[in-house]
């Protein structure tokens, strides 16, 4: 397996974010072999060199693994409750809310800001969660958004068509259709195919408009159907061979051809 900088092994095994787990290594608490390592841009071998945070040791998964062990859980976030492993401030963070098993590491697969809510894909599969989240796999989000202001749906459509330009680069195009309206009010939903920080809230403020909420209700095929705010549910093996399928990504044997496998879209 070839080498990865720290940080990004430490986002997979679900330390933390990126940014996060450089701060982690920058704090001088992560080592690596034994030693403390505290330059951000060090590589490691998943496969042969030995992580530490705070002592513990850390082991992210990734493609390799047995699909057959992998677990997937997936959790209707609640608005106030932090994508993260861990807070500083004591906030209720998504590992508050599910039960991981037991000698294992769940990683969230991107993220939801504070303030939004709605479906949060867990896994103890690396690999499937980087995977997911990479551009390359084009995986559909899909958002519900109330909008207040007076939205420029002209632009809207133009963004949806073309793209629209962000800080970072060219985000979209995308998906929506207006599922309500009521004076400067409106209710969207939109289809993305990548994970910009922020992304649906800046679309929507470049065009006019100032989102008062907003929801993720499906991510890939998976949907918030019959979980509650706060609740949670392990994935079906069917589910996460679907999922391993659709990034490519090798399913358990017993898993593998079943009829129907390879056309799940």
């Amino acid at each position: 397996m070839p080498r990865v900088r720290l940080q990004r092994f430490l986002a997979q095994a679900g330390i933390a974010s990126r940014r996060k787990s450089e701060d982690l290594i920058a704090a001088g608490v992560v080592q690596v072999n034994g030693s403390v390592v505290t330059e951000p841009g060090t590589t490691v071998d998943p496969t042969a060199d030995e992580v530490r945070v705070k002592g513990l040791p850390v082991r992210a998964r990734f493609a390799e693994d047995s699909p057959g062990d992998a677990i997937g859980i997936a959790l209707h976030k609640p608005r106030g409750v932090l994508t993260a492993r861990t807070d500083a401030r004591g906030r209720r963070t998504v590992y508050d809310l599910v039960d991981e098993p037991r000698g294992e590491r769940l990683a969230y697969v991107g993220r939801l800001d504070l303030d939004t809510e709605g479906l949060l894909l867990m896994t103890t599969h690396g690999g499937l969660a980087h995977r997911l989240t990479h551009p390359r796999w084009e995986i559909e989000r899909e958002y519900r958004v109330e909008v207040a202001g007076p939205l420029d749906e002209r632009r809207l459509a133009a963004a949806a068509k073309r793209g629209i330009d962000l800080e970072e680069g060219r985000a979209g195009p995308f998906r929506y259709r207006t599922a309500g309206r009521k004076g400067d009010r409106h209710t969207l939903e939109l289809v993305l195919t990548e994970g910009k920080k922020r992304e649906v809230r800046r679309i929507v403020e470049a065009c006019g408009g100032r989102v008062e909420r907003l929801v993720r209700t499906r991510f890939a095929f998976v949907t918030l159907a019959g979980i509650e705010p706060g609740g949670w549910r392990r994935l079906k093996r069917e589910e996460m061979s679907r999922l391993l399928t659709l990034v490519d990504l090798p399913v358990a044997a017993r898993d593998a051809g079943k009829k129907g496998e390879r056309s799940w879209t």
